[in-house]
């Protein structure tokens, strides 16, 4: 017989576990800012949503290491949020705050 030696991936903790939700919810609050909002009748604020989806993506990059990446992208995506909802919200008269 041969013994191999497994290495058991780390289990995450509450703050990782907590830092992938807020990444998420930034990813979310985005997509809401971005003009999806219009598709679930909700009235999007672009210059108040992006700001709150970015500072969720910092603080969720801060509190987790494992998550950092995902986070990454979620800051990424609430900056393009915000340049494509405010031209969403200028193009249909929509309210900007």
């Amino acid at each position: 017989m041969t013994t191999l030696d497994e290495t058991r991936p780390e289990r995450s903790s509450a703050a990782d576990t907590i830092g992938g939700l807020l990444a998420v919810a930034s990813i979310v609050l985005s997509g809401i800012a971005m003009g999806f909002g219009l598709l679930l009748q909700l009235d999007a604020h672009p210059a108040r949503l992006s700001p709150v989806a970015m500072l969720l993506a910092l603080v969720g990059a801060r509190m987790s290491s494992r998550y950092q990446s995902l986070a990454l992208k979620a800051a990424m995506f609430a900056g393009v949020a915000w340049v494509i909802g405010m031209t969403v919200a200028i193009v249909t008269d929509g309210p900007l705050f």
